[in-house]
């Protein structure tokens, strides 16, 4: 165990007995013990998370290329959708949402109802 034979053990053990002292190496014992538990537990939950965020890392790559790759494809379609910038705009194109909308709602108003 962590390269120490049973002397050295027995020689910690000694030199902890008269440091220490008979009475108080049984808390010593637990309590060390128990911070060994508890490094255990931190370094076990802290490999979980590594390995929870490799995953995520993982996701996240795959939905950076799929959105790259649908992106790419937009880009290369934008050509097609729009109208050649050499031709002259017409009234129709040159309207605002605002005024497209009121037309609209005003021919609407100007159609008898067949009721």
């Amino acid at each position: 165990m962590f390269g120490i034979g049973m002397t050295e053990m027995l020689l910690i053990l000694a030199i902890a007995l008269i440091v220490v002292g008979p009475k108080k190496l049984p808390e010593l014992a637990k309590s060390m013990g128990r911070a060994f538990g508890e490094f255990k537990r931190a370094t076990s939950e802290l490999k979980e998370s590594f390995e929870k965020d490799t995953g995520l890392q993982d996701i996240k790559n795959n939905l950076y290329n799929s959105t790259k790759k649908e992106l790419d494809q937009v880009v290369l379609n934008i050509p097609e959708r729009v109208e050649n910038p050499l031709d002259p705009p017409t009234p129709d194109s040159m309207k605002t949402a605002g005024e497209t909308h009121l037309e609209e709602q005003t021919s609407k108003e100007k159609k008898p109802s067949h009721a």
